[in-house]
């Protein structure tokens, strides 16, 4: 098989939730197991850092790559999903897998897939594992892909754990309360292993104290233990002052990541850092540039990102309530006068509750992504006029990106999100 063809296996023979949602879940590490067992364990040959969350997870994944790669170190990230290219989910000091690496895994392991009948997010786990061993990377941020204790890449041991915060999203799996939520994110606590937890929340703080005392790991609430105390928004950068808890002592830093929802993610990721500096070799100009860097040295994409200057077009991935809740705090921090919002979603999230949030005096543009999971134009106009939404549908993102970019002023705004996979076709 070419490249091509093996991504046309990858995305039919074995179920993929992006694009088909619950269905394509299987609840338990048997076949991730099983899989790495078949090629030596791979994952028991490097060292990791994992980090889970409702929201903030990947843009935690990201800085932390950022500042090891700043470091020095051989590092590895894996994410999900992926926005442009598949190989976006694997990568190496910023750069993707090779075509022909995820071929040849393909080849290789085609009657093992067949035996084992792994789904699609277990063999790409499998994948990013076999080649950072075969790569030999220093360390490996692994971002979970849904929920934490039942998630494929729960088979690590990590040097340690990142669990950004908890929040309404995928109910159908986790748990329909924050602290049902909560436990499947604490899955990733190990034995013996520090864990550093982004937000202070009353829900969830005692599942993960319990979690930890459990397992005898040491536990930090980095909202406890520092506080952004400036964040101001240059356009293409930010101006940020940390201050640990008593004292006032600031860390100075400038971000590449802009979004004001950003705050409690840029705290995560500094406090997981100093946990990481009692074990690695971390300078203070290291920490600069990787947070100054991160879209650079990473690429990561989609997070409020601006795609045009005239009119003024931004794009954000942020897709359940609470994401939506930040993005719509930064959209009113900018300055226009008539706002424009390019808007599609999947079946499976909470609409009506999303819907109902939107703001009324926007002119929207319903569309879909060309995935099966996604919701179609004409039944989200249908639920969205009931909330006050008024505007046209559109057969496809780029359509929709189109005819508001058309439609819209000098002065005007225009906002394209909704879903990870509307983002992903005009970024």
């Amino acid at each position: 098989m070419n490249y091509e063809q093996t991504l046309a296996y990858l995305y039919s023979q074995l179920p993929m939730f992006t694009r088909v949602g619950a269905i394509a879940i299987k609840k338990d590490l048997g076949n991730t197991i099983a899989l790495c067992q078949a090629l030596n364990n791979p994952h028991k040959k490097i060292k990791t850092i994992h980090v889970a969350g409702t929201n903030g997870k990947g843009s935690v994944s990201h800085i932390l790559a950022s500042v090891l790669q700043s470091a020095g170190y051989k590092t590895g990230l894996y994410t999900s999903p992926h926005l442009k290219d598949f190989r976006e989910r694997i990568k190496i000091n910023g750069e993707m897998i090779p075509q022909q690496q995820v071929v040849d895994f393909v080849t290789a392991n085609k009657t093992v897939f067949e035996t084992i009948k792994p789904s699609f997010f277990e063999m790409t786990v499998a994948l990013c594992f076999d080649y950072f061993a075969q790569q030999q990377v220093d360390i490996a941020i692994i971002e979970t892909g849904l929920g934490g204790r039942l998630d494929s890449t729960n088979i690590i041991t990590p040097e340690l754990s990142v669990i950004t915060n908890i929040g309404y999203d995928h109910m159908d799996m986790l748990g329909d309360t924050l602290a049902l939520i909560a436990g499947e994110k604490a899955g990733i606590i190990k034995q013996n292993t520090a864990v550093v937890i982004g937000e202070t929340q009353p829900e969830s703080k005692n599942v993960f104290i319990k979690k930890a005392k459990e397992a005898n790991a040491p536990i930090v609430f980095a909202d406890n233990e520092y506080k952004l105390s400036s964040f101001v928004n240059n356009g293409d950068s930010a101006a940020i002052e940390i201050t640990p808890k008593n004292s006032t002592q600031n860390t100075t830093l400038h971000c590449d990541l802009t979004g004001i929802y950003q705050k409690k993610n840029i705290i995560t990721a500094f406090a997981a850092i100093k946990q990481l500096q009692k074990n690695l070799t971390i300078s203070a100009p290291a920490i600069q540039t990787g947070f100054a860097q991160v879209k650079m040295q990473t690429g990561l994409l989609g997070r409020w990102q601006k795609l045009n200057t005239n009119p003024l077009t931004y794009a954000d991935t942020g897709h359940n309530i609470d994401g939506v809740q930040q993005i719509l705090l930064q959209i009113q921090q900018q300055n226009f006068e008539q706002l424009h919002i390019v808007w599609g979603m999947v079946k499976d999230k909470d609409i009506a509750k999303i819907l109902s949030i939107l703001p009324k005096n926007a002119t929207y543009y319903f569309c879909q992504a060309q995935i099966p999971r996604a919701l179609a134009v004409n039944e989200l106009q249908t639920q969205a006029v009931q909330y006050g939404l008024v505007g046209s549908s559109y057969p496809s993102v780029p359509e929709a990106l189109n005819a508001a970019q058309a439609a819209a002023q000098p002065n005007d705004m225009v906002f394209v999100g909704g879903s990870t996979f509307v983002v992903a076709e005009v970024v």
